[in-house]
């Protein structure tokens, strides 16, 4: 039922890129800052067919000769679909964070559809004291277990406490709760990765909000799912949408997966001022409201690099169908272009309550209340505009696609030492430009021991490496040697 996954040049060994004099002139980045991530030569072509850089391999290198591991949903051709007798129980990992507290709204507003049986949530304790009395949940884990006597405190005089677990340990029971039929993955980073695994090996399904599940994890997870017959359905919007354009899509039926970006923060700012940068001018997203993170990632560009690895895992697509455009309204959240040239869009406004509430109800769609859930209007919506992507403004892009095309535990690294620089630099300890310089290190590093075919353990142990690697990188200067114009 899926789209044949495609080979995946994973590559090793310690080889450079080799880059063109044009696209050197149009990226405006010197040879030094493109270190090696897959021993690969970089060219920008004039192709028809994509935009990007076509990345091809240098002889003598090896690759990993073996195929993506099956994507889920690929064509996503559903069963017929029925309706739930009772509401769907769901656990929620990461409660009190931007994707916990919508997904509780929407059980909130749909208490005849979705029940809530487990929680998982990091410090903010009131909040979780608070969501416990609303929604009831039979387990709730908290990150530390010093919370715990304040979380008791909170929720004194409540007829029924539910059982309270503390850790890594927790969040796993959380994840692979007896009830739950779907897992919501709202936490952050590589923390997610465990108790997204415990849930798949429970028969979960997964509501997918947390990127590293496959970013990072993507060579171990994919199997897995197949393995336990699990579904994993994007909570992200532009994972959604391609997910909703590929609705009943014959196999082989797509051609292109077009991502579409906001911009971000400093989509109208020339290249040149872009070394001023503030963290407050960083978080000044212009469409979405979204936590600190992720709204640098967007100013970067990098949630966008992220996401096109993502796709890759998700939908078995190819690194050279994958486009990304800016779209600076973003009311097309992305796009699939079919193999008959067709462009099929989905569109609505900025608001992430819609692709988690369809990763939860799927394959049904629920209908919504327009005073909370207004209807797309034409008329006010305007103009819808597109823009090439600046390499200049964006070098995150070309880094994204090279990490993605290496395989194996780069794309982790990637992602880990994005991670850790985008702290850094909302901790006014390192300037905007640097984000990427201290990534770009990290991953050259990383091409000495990248491993193709990860284990859990693996990618768990280079997660932690990248992030302290990044960190040594700051303190000892030398990251300051490569300069991104």
């Amino acid at each position: 039922m899926a789209l044949m996954a495609v080979s995946m040049a994973g590559l090793s060994g310690a080889v450079s890129f080799e880059v063109g004099a044009r696209a050197l002139k149009d990226a405006r980045m010197s040879a030094m800052d493109m270190s090696s991530l897959s021993g690969c030569s970089l060219q920008v072509k004039g192709s028809k067919k994509s935009s990007f850089p076509a990345v091809k391999a240098t002889p003598g290198v090896r690759c990993m000769g073996a195929e993506v591991p099956p994507a889920w949903p690929g064509r996503a051709v559903a069963e017929e679909v029925k309706i739930r007798n009772g509401p769907k129980p769901i656990s929620l990992i990461g409660s009190t964070g931007s994707i916990g507290t919508q997904t509780l709204d929407i059980v909130a507003e749909n208490p005849d559809r979705f029940k809530v049986v487990a929680l998982a949530a990091g410090s903010n304790i009131t909040l979780l004291a608070e969501q416990i009395k609303v929604f009831k949940p039979s387990l709730v884990a908290v990150k530390e277990a010093s919370s715990v006597p304040a979380l008791r405190e909170a929720l004194a005089g409540l007829e029924k406490l539910p059982e309270i677990m503390v850790g890594d340990e927790g969040i796993v029971e959380v994840a692979r709760h007896p009830e739950a039929v779907t897992v919501v993955t709202g936490i952050v980073g590589c923390a997610g990765l465990k108790p997204t695994v415990a849930a798949i090996e429970a028969g979960k399904d997964i509501a997918l909000a947390n990127k590293e599940t496959l970013i990072a994890g993507g060579p171990y997870v994919l199997p897995l799912a197949k393995k336990h017959g699990i579904k994993i359905l994007p909570a992200d919007s532009e994972h959604s949408a391609i997910f909703q354009c590929i609705q009943g899509l014959p196999e082989s039926g797509l051609r292109r997966i077009i991502l579409t970006a906001s911009g971000g923060a400093f989509r109208d700012w020339p290249v040149e001022k872009l070394k001023d940068v503030k963290v407050a001018d960083a978080l000044k997203h212009p469409n979405w409201s979204m936590g600190r993170k992720i709204t640098v990632d967007s100013a970067t560009l990098m949630n966008k690099g992220l996401e096109v690895i993502e796709a890759h895992y998700l939908f078995g697509a190819d690194y050279d169908d994958i486009d990304i455009v800016v779209h600076p309204q973003s009311i097309i959240h992305s796009m699939v272009e079919t193999q008959d040239s067709s462009v099929i869009a989905q569109l609505g406004w900025p608001d992430m309550r819609l692709p988690i509430l369809y990763t939860m109800s799927w394959p049904e769609r629920i209908p919504c209340s327009e005073k909370t859930w207004p209807r797309l209007d034409f008329f006010k919506m305007g103009n819808l505009t597109f823009m090439k992507p600046d390499h200049a403004k964006y070098p995150s892009m070309a880094l994204s696609y090279s990490a993605g095309r290496a395989g194996g535990t780069m794309t982790g690294v990637l992602s880990a030492a994005n991670e850790k620089a985008v702290e850094l630099f909302l901790e006014e300890r390192i300037g905007y430009l640097d984000i990427v310089k201290l990534i770009e290190k990290t991953c050259a590093k990383h091409r000495e021991e990248l491993v193709e075919s990860p284990s859990l353990e693996e990618i768990l142990h280079f997660d932690g490496w990248a992030r302290d690697y990044t960190a040594e990188l700051v303190e000892s200067g030398s990251f300051l040697a490569a300069v991104i114009v």
